[in-house]
């Protein structure tokens, strides 16, 4: 036996003994008290054997050296390289990007408004597979004014396809306009797809082009500053500035707010601000002068007028089609060195409607605006027009000269005219009334209107004590309003109906009766007319009305009549026709209406819209009762309800 093996005999009976021998007396060892000893844990059942093992592994990754550690990650890096390159050679090989798409513009960045400019295009397709079906859309402005994309110019052009690696050059011919120095911006978008899909992508590019000389030049001459109520003139001068000649020129002029358009040489072929300036050749130039006045306008606004020239709208004759140029000119408002503002009847406006008969107040504000003196100031009110009456022309402190039409306010009847201070101001104001609109032996006036034109003027001592003259106005249009007559009465004998029943009206018994309704009308037309009344509880409508071929209309609902008239020609009633409507009523008196005289129709009004003075009209008209003063037949006690 070998000895390991008699070591191992002898340890075994040794430790026999030890065990059933009685004297024999353990041991026992404290080994808490050595500092090296890890207490263990000891599993209470083999239900834990699970945590035992997941301890092993966490000692087991613990121990793992780095280089274990980097050899792992390695390997997940070099399989996912691999797995991209093979994504990127096998998905990625076939498609199209826009940035593998060049669009070079191989033209000039400038050109002549008007003139042919060539646009030479070259597309270069670096990618690996063709584009199909490529459109090329080239869009630019169609005018020189700066207009929204939907007024632009659109060209198509097929293209085909564009093979791999593939070069396709285009030539493109467009005409720009603009003015000179301005900038045209084109835009060139590729329209393609690619095998496999139906979609449509696209590649844009923006390209601009400087205009270097416009077709047709404009200028303005005007002056830059001007005060309230002044009278500018505006010379515009248009030049053909093409080789070739053009046809259906038109020039249009845009005016601010505030301008009041007075003449144009020559005249507005449409409007007052569009002329035709026709067929132009090479260099050939039109002249146009406008004069006008800016009017309700405040210093330190900034007024602009806008100038357009272009060839003619085939639709519409009034539009230009295609702007060859535009130019635009500022006038700023300053304020007058001496002022002069006309107030009517308290108000102060550019135009006022008034009625005949309402007398006309004016009152003239003036003022000293300088840091100077002004000497020998001097006021006139110019009145005229077809509708003033000059007999009730009443000058104030003025002197009114009839045989010129003008009051003037002078040093002779104002003595501190001679001398006005700096920023001293007042007054002065003069009154007449309208003329009526219609006379026997003049007739009708024609669009009846009143003008009064105000000027100041005052010497200002400037270099050398030379006396230099200041001027300033203003202008006041006062329109009068039509006379509109409403005539309404209540017949029983007469009209255009038969009546019936009991005269005077007896209780709880029915009489009918006609009512009439008839116009008058003067100097303007009336536009919208209508009139309306309603009937009381008493009263019911019969359904008759005549003539037919009025608009004559009841609500049973709110029992109101309305006849939609229209239009009311100037002259109804006095030097044309009559127009009048009649409709039968029926009156069924109560016991508590005896001794009265019950209404038979409430209130009536007319409206309307008188066309020349731009203003409503309304006419009211009291009710109607069973007094029927206009009936020549009608008894004198036929009115009062009796039983």
């Amino acid at each position: 036996m070998p000895p390991y093996d008699k070591d191992k005999l002898n340890k075994i009976e040794e430790l026999k003994s030890k065990l059933f021998n009685k004297n024999y007396e353990t041991k026992i060892e404290h080994r808490d008290s050595f500092p090296h000893f890890q207490k263990r844990e000891v599993m209470d059942s083999w239900e834990k054997r699970e945590d035992s093992n997941k301890n092993l592994e966490e000692n087991f990754f613990k121990k793992t050296s780095m280089f274990k550690k980097f050899f792992i990650f390695s390997i997940i890096f070099f399989v996912l390289a691999v797995g991209y390159a093979a994504y990127m050679f096998f998905a990625k090989g076939n498609t199209v990007s826009n940035d593998n798409i060049d669009i070079s513009v191989l033209s000039n960045a400038f050109t002549a408004g008007g003139e042919e400019y060539p646009l030479l295009l070259e597309i270069v397709n670096r990618n690996n597979s063709p584009l199909d079906l490529v459109d090329m859309v080239v869009e630019y402005p169609k005018s020189s004014a700066t207009v929204s994309g939907e007024d632009n110019e659109h060209m198509r052009i097929s293209l085909g396809t564009i093979p791999a690696g593939g070069i396709k050059n285009e030539n493109v011919k467009l005409v720009l306009f603009g003015e000179q120095g301005s900038t045209r911006q084109i835009k060139i978008s590729l329209e393609y797809r690619v095998e496999g899909s139906n979609a449509i992508f696209v590649k844009d590019k923006f390209y601009d082009v400087s205009i270097n000389s416009t077709p047709i030049n404009l200028s303005v001459d005007a002056p830059t500053e001007m005060s309230s109520n002044q009278d500018i003139t505006l010379n515009v001068k248009a030049t053909l500035n093409s080789t070739k000649p053009v046809s259906n020129m038109l020039l249009k002029v845009d005016y601010p707010i505030g301008f009041q358009f007075t003449s144009a040489t020559p005249a507005p072929t449409l409007g007052n601000n569009i002329w035709d300036l026709g067929d132009l050749a090479p260099g050939a130039e039109r002249n146009i002068s406008v004069v006008g006045k800016m009017i309700d306008v405040s210093a330190g606004e900034q007024k602009v007028f806008r100038v357009w020239s272009g060839s003619q709208s085939d639709g519409d004759k009034s539009q230009i089609g295609v702007v060859f140029n535009s130019l635009e000119h500022t006038v700023s408002i300053t304020k007058s060195s001496i002022e002069a503002r006309l107030l009517v009847n308290g108000v102060y406006q550019s135009e006022y409607a008034i009625d005949t008969k309402t007398p006309i107040s004016g009152q003239i504000q003036w003022a000293n605006n300088l840091e100077t003196k002004i000497s020998n100031l001097e006021i006139r009110a110019k009145i005229s027009g077809n509708a003033v009456n000059r007999k009730t022309i009443s000058a104030g402190q003025g002197f009114y000269n009839s045989s010129q039409g003008v009051i003037v306010w002078d040093k002779n009847s104002i003595s501190n005219f001679a001398e006005v201070n700096p920023s001293d101001s007042g007054s002065v104001s003069f009154s007449f009334s309208p003329l009526s609109l219609f006379s026997a032996s003049g007739g009708i006036l024609s669009s009846p209107s009143i003008n009064i034109d105000v000027s100041i003027t005052g010497g200002q001592e400037g270099d050398g004590n030379a006396i230099k003259q200041l001027t300033s106005g203003e202008s006041k249009v006062i329109k009068i309003i039509s006379d509109v007559g409403l005539s309404t009465k209540a017949l029983f004998s007469s009209g255009a109906f038969t009546n019936s029943g009991p005269i005077p009206p007896k209780v709880e018994q029915k009489t009918t009766y006609t009512i009439v309704w008839s116009l008058s009308n003067t100097a303007n037309n009336i536009s919208k007319g209508q009139v309306t009344s309603t009937l009381p509880s008493w009263v019911r409508f019969v359904g008759s009305s005549s003539p037919s071929s009025e608009d004559l209309s009841y609500d049973d609902t709110t029992k109101q009549i309305t006849w939609n008239i229209g239009t009311i020609k100037r002259g109804t009633g006095i030097t044309n026709a009559d127009r009048n409507v009649s409709f039968q009523v029926e009156l069924t008196p109560s016991l508590s209406q005896v001794g009265t005289t019950p209404i038979l129709l409430n209130d009536t009004v007319l409206t309307g819209h008188d066309d020349f003075a731009n203003v409503d009209v309304r006419v009211n008209k009291a009710s109607l009762d069973t007094r029927l003063l206009n009936d020549p037949n009608f008894p004198a006690n036929g009115s009062r309800v009796v039983e």
